[in-house]
């Protein structure tokens, strides 16, 4: 049976009225690649468990709103580019109702991925895609606490963006 993917997507900044349809297509495709690798597959939270649907969000917003999140639930006192809230691979309790796992939400500030972009000399849609795809893999349970797991979350983004038809390099 195949997997469904339920992908919910909010926009609350004014000044960028991106296509969330687009971008939810891409992160439906990016999932899927990271799924079939069997590298993703076996070391991520869905592993040995039983599920036909996979659900998250994205809210798009800016980096006051990153700042005041980063300050309220993880005590840091910045704004952030990209927050995800991992709740199916960060909880002890792996919660699966009508064989639906919500893996939780990724909140990206889209003033910082135009400032990233700029700084990069990439499109803001590029660095939108990466840092989409990067929140996934957290949202899978891949962190990057080491230099080899960076190197690892960072060539799986490169792989997923390119299997996608974006060039990020």
């Amino acid at each position: 049976m195949a997997i469904k993917y339920h992908i919910f997507s909010e926009n609350i900044f004014p000044d960028w009225e991106i296509d969330e349809k687009k971008q939810i297509d891409i992160a439906k495709k990016i999932i899927k690649f990271y799924l079939s690798k069997p590298e993703v597959f076996e070391n991520c939270a869905l592993k040995g468990f039983e599920y036909n649907t996979i659900s998250f969000d994205f809210l798009y917003c800016d980096s006051t709103k990153t700042h005041e999140i980063n300050r309220e639930y993880r005590e840091k006192d910045y704004p952030a580019d990209i927050i995800t809230f991992a709740i199916f691979a960060d909880s002890e309790e792996k919660f699966i109702f009508d064989g639906e796992i919500n893996l939780g939400e990724v909140i990206i500030a889209l003033d910082k991925v135009r400032e990233e972009a700029a700084k990069k000399s990439k499109t803001p849609e590029v660095e939108l895609a990466f840092l989409i795809s990067h929140g996934i893999l957290h949202l899978l349970g891949f962190d990057h606490q080491t230099e080899e797991d960076y190197n690892f979350v960072i060539r799986l983004q490169n792989e997923a963006l390119d299997a996608v038809g974006i060039k990020y390099e």
